[in-house]
């Protein structure tokens, strides 16, 4: 059925002309009525003789719940009454539930009492929405009556959702198994449950007035589901829409700013130690190609390069300006590089927002608005496009050319980052300092390196998202085509806002982004080192074609813990067929162990670990591989190594690809012996079992997300 949006207006329109913040079980049920959500018979009653009459009407047992605008948590006013079997129980529990609301509020205006059909049987859940000052209108599901405060079982999306997003929301908590049946109950109706989430979303969606929606608790029963209760909170005054270029308009922007033909230094210096001179000197010994104008007002040259006063006095095109000056002199800099029509400001200084110079970040995001100059940073060491041999900071200087994009809002993160992939020879395409955002963001840069030939993998560690929802779509667009990892710090802090729904309340920070992540296919990291060894490992390795994953290891102890590194990255153990079974164990010892993981033992020659890959590599059932090496005299690292990529390349040769990660046990040669592997395509880790194994689990997240796994 089509929603009746006039009927929706209309109770708002009251709700606003009375000047309230929520509305009255009575309007709350004609939303619902209006988007087609199945609630309980009910109706209001303003004396006892009417209560009893409605309840004699729909039958018994009935629910009482006091009406009023200003009692929203009516529970605790002593203004629910359950379980109510008779005229007489009815009349009384009337009389009772007026002089606890009074009790509670004495100024409360009472409209009346509901009396309302009572729903038997069924599972309890939640089902509601709220409003992230970042992501906007979410929609939420779990488990319902007062398991949702007590185990906060929830999971989000954004919304409006799909049909397949809500479904997905079924799956999404810790307690989806009740929802099918457990110990003789019933399976509930996952298509009503689904379709009653999707309306809700259109809902809050349709109208944004919408803040906070409950529908607590939800009986679903094998052919429905029912709200048995409906609160709805409203804000008529919602921020305004944090502006956003089009598509078009950031790419146009962000291929001038990420790979310039001209760069202008605004505070070039001729003088070691300053940060200018640090800019001149990458950009210059960095081996960038393109045009490099130092701004200056009283310097003729520097190292070498005619000196400006002004951009606006340099005859060429600029396509960026990095600043090397202090923050007072800003806001006067980026008006001429407005006028010079520069689109890219890279603004190193700090001395804003961070220290609560709010009003200088905003007077620099006004003038950036005015000349459309899109603005790097504040706060930040500036960026590195390595296919232009463009070193646009005062940090070290970085030419090792690869295909990981990398981000961050942290100079010091930024840091770590380059030590890391310098010492890992990860080579990059970029690696962006943003900072205080006060401009360009995550999605821009999204937006730009879905594009970038030479990024195949996008790494971004971030501290917020100031428009989570622009972040959404686009990484929903960019993650079918490349791999996003997102390593979002604050994992602790919970949301800033007071919230007056359960749904609201149970809304934390971290769980929101947790979910929406998955939602739009990133792949979260929960450590930096989690975020920098996705970043290397993942385009390593070949797209699996299936879930089965099968362990090789020479030792029984690695082979438990990469089994529960497994359960932890949500990757399937193969259930090992018999004929297979019977293949592996031709190769290994009569006490060894075949199944899953196959344990070959740790005293077998190298013949042993080579046929076991082999087979492992030719069977088709067979998916993804998980090597567990133990370091013997019989089969020493680099032997093991070597023999390990001959198989691979063998089969390679046969168009055989599958991923394959190594946890290597030993003595400091599987240093080498893992380095080498890598080297060849294998990402392989001494004195780990958990490592590859997150590895391999975040190509399979970014695989499923993708749709690329059958």
């Amino acid at each position: 059925m089509a929603a009746d949006k006039g009927a929706v207006r209309k109770v708002l329109d009251k709700a606003k002309a009375d000047g309230r913040t929520a509305l009255t079980a009575p309007e709350g049920k004609a939303l619902c009525d209006a988007y087609g959500i199945a609630v309980p018979q009910e109706g209001v009653a303003n004396s006892a003789a009417d209560a009893a009459k409605l309840a004699g009407a729909m039958g018994f047992p009935v629910v009482l719940k006091i009406v009023s605008p200003d009692i929203l948590h009516k529970t605790e006013a002593g203004g629910v009454l359950v379980g109510l079997k008779s005229t007489d129980e009815v009349s009384k529990g009337y009389e009772t539930i007026l002089a606890n609301a009074k009790k509670y509020k004495a100024s409360a205006q009472i409209e009346g009492v509901q009396v309302q059909q009572m729903l038997a049987g069924g599972q309890e859940v939640i089902i509601g929405a709220v409003t992230d000052g970042s992501f906007g209108k979410l929609v939420a599901f779990g488990m319902g009556g007062v398991l949702v405060e007590v185990l906060k079982d929830i999971t989000f999306r954004l919304a409006p959702a799909t049909k397949d997003d809500a479904l997905s929301m079924l799956d999404g908590i810790q307690a989806a198994e009740m929802l099918k049946g457990v110990r003789g109950s019933a399976a509930v109706s996952r298509d009503a449950l689904a379709d009653l989430i999707v309306k809700v979303s259109e809902l809050v969606t349709d109208f944004p007035e919408v803040a906070e929606l409950d529908l607590n608790p939800v009986f679903a029963t094998p052919k429905s589901a029912i709200a048995a209760d409906v609160r709805i909170v409203l804000d008529f005054a919602p921020p305004a829409p944090r502006y956003r270029p089009s598509q078009q308009e950031i790419l146009t922007s962000m291929r001038r700013i990420m790979q310039p033909d001209a760069v202008a230094v605004i505070g070039a210096s001729a003088e070691d130690g300053k940060i200018g001179n640090s800019v001149m000197k990458n950009l210059i010994n960095g081996g960038y190609q393109g045009q490099i104008y130092p701004i200056h007002p009283k310097a003729d040259e520097i190292m070498g390069r005619k000196a400006f006063k002004s951009v606006k006095d340099v005859p060429g095109v600029i396509d960026i300006a990095v600043f090397a000056i202090p923050a007072k002199f800003v806001a006067q800099a980026l008006v001429e590089c407005g006028e010079k029509k520069i689109p890219g400001a890279i603004l190193i200084p700090s001395g804003f927002a961070e220290t609560g110079n709010v009003e200088g970040q905003t007077e620099i995001q006004e003038i950036g608005r005015k000349y459309n100059v899109r603005l790097m940073g504040p706060n930040i060491y500036g960026f590195y496009y390595t296919w232009k041999n463009l070193c646009a900071t005062f940090c070290t200087a970085y030419d090792y050319k690869g295909h990981a994009a990398l981000s961050s809002q942290s100079g010091g993160i930024g840091m770590a980052i380059i030590g890391f992939s310098r010492s890992a020879k990860m080579g990059v395409s970029a690696i962006v300092g943003l900072g205080n955002k006060s401009d360009l963001d995550e999605d821009d840069l999204l937006t730009f390196f879905e594009q970038d030939d030479n990024t195949h993998i996008i790494a971004q560690h971030c501290e917020d998202l100031k428009d989570g929802r622009s972040f959404a779509e686009v990484a929903k667009r960019v993650t079918k085509k490349k791999p996003v990892v997102v390593l979002k710090a604050g994992r602790t802090a919970a949301g800033a806002k007071a919230a007056s729904s359960h749904t609201g309340a149970l809304a934390g920070n971290d769980k929101i982004y947790d979910d929406v992540f998955k939602q739009c296919g990133v792949i979260r990291a929960n450590s930096l080192r989690d975020m920098l060894d996705f970043a290397r490992g993942i385009p390593k390795l070949p797209t699996p074609k299936g879930e089965n994953v099968v362990i090789i290891t020479g030792a029984g102890g690695s082979g438990v813990l990469l089994s529960d590194a497994c359960v932890a990255n949500d990757l399937k153990l193969m259930a090992m067929p018999a004929d297979l079974d019977q293949a592996f164990r031709k190769f290994i010892p009569p006490f060894g162990a075949a199944g899953n993981p196959v344990d070959i033992t740790g005293g077998e020659p190298p013949k042993t670990y080579q046929n076991t890959i082999r087979l492992g590599l030719e069977d088709p059932r067979i998916h993804s591989l998980i090597l567990g090496y133990w370091h013997t005299i019989i089969t020493p690292p680099m032997v093991f190594a070597k023999l390990v990529v001959e198989v691979v390349e063998e089969m390679r040769g046969k168009n055989i690809l599958k991923p394959i990660v190594a946890s290597l046990a030993g003595d400091v040669q599987v240093e080498e012996a893992s380095e080498y592997l890598y080297d060849h395509g294998i990402p392989a880790y001494p004195y780990s079992t958990e490592i590859p194994v997150a590895v391999l689990g975040a190509k399979y997240k970014w695989a499923r997300g993708a749709g690329l796994i059958r």
